[in-house]
């Protein structure tokens, strides 16, 4: 990995998560690329509407200049270590934000986006088609969303999330987060949530088979698995991030639409809206 891409919208929640992805960055030695994406109204005027000046658009985009250029003066200039120090880039461009993130992470060899959690509480706040929740669904990139309240410290344990009912989808990002977990020389805890008061001999014989392949063809150390009964799996993993000294939880994230979230979110989003460490996001 070369880049970490940091979208931002200059909120006090996205400067906090561009603070984490620098310093995340130091600890993988990638270099930072600040995104922001300038939102204009249509060119194109409506009926009754008269159309935008582009001496406006040429305003917000030297507004979005100059608070991209003062966030990487803060970056740059509160790190006093002697270690790795990451080149610190911008962009901004005018667009949805999906669409300006996914466009630089296919021309600036992003390995990783990192997005601060959107302000509004609850599952609720989270629906309103926020940039996280978007992101969640459309980055093309894994997806790290960082809460307000996560700690900038060093990332030793990333627990990653699993049922095993996708075994396939899950070992592909499983390898994905061995690349990323290899410069930080973290652990990585393959986890799962049961409700039986059991595993299962077949399960137990899959997760062996599993930790296996990892050791032969990953040579990665630094894997582990621990299974957690719970009444359901949210309750679990929070649990387990609260109490078992995780620093951030991956998970596989499949195509919803609208209407699932209306009437159940999916597990990854229940997780970012209410996790008190980032959440890592692949898509599955």
């Amino acid at each position: 990995m070369k880049t970490l891409l940091i979208p931002t919208d200059f909120s006090d929640n996205a400067g906090h998560a561009a603070e984490y992805g620098y310093y995340l960055a130091k600890q993988m030695r990638a270099n930072v690329l600040l995104c922001n994406a300038v939102i204009v109204p249509a060119e194109m005027p409506q009926a009754g509407f008269t159309g935008w000046p582009i001496e406006e658009n040429e305003l917000l985009i030297d507004d979005s200049t100059a608070e991209l250029q003062r966030l990487k003066a803060h970056l740059e200039l509160t790190d006093q270590t002697d270690t790795f120090r990451p080149e610190v880039g911008y962009v901004n461009e005018a667009g949805r934000v999906t669409d300006v993130v996914n466009a630089n992470c296919a021309t600036a060899d992003v390995g990783l986006v990192v997005i601060g959690r959107h302000g509004n509480s609850g599952w609720g706040g989270f629906l309103l088609a926020n940039h996280c929740s978007a992101l969640i669904d459309a980055a093309k990139k894994p997806l790290l969303v960082v809460p307000p309240e996560a700690d900038v410290r060093m990332v030793k344990k990333i627990a990653f999330a699993t049922d095993f009912n996708k075994i396939g989808k899950d070992m592909k990002s499983i390898y994905e987060l061995i690349a990323l977990a290899r410069p930080l020389n973290a652990e990585i805890l393959l986890t799962h949530v049961y409700t039986d008061k059991h595993h299962s001999a077949a399960l137990q014989l899959l997760i062996d088979q599993l930790l296996t392949e990892l050791s032969n063809k990953a040579d990665y150390p630094h894997i582990y698995y621990r299974a957690l009964e719970d009444t359901n799996a949210e309750k679990g993993l929070t649990r387990l991030c609260e109490h078992g000294q995780v620093d951030i939880l991956a998970m596989n994230h499949g195509p919803y639409s609208f209407i699932d979230d209306i009437l159940s979110l999916s597990h990854t989003k229940k997780m970012a809206a209410q996790l008190s460490v980032p959440l890592l996001v692949f898509r599955a």
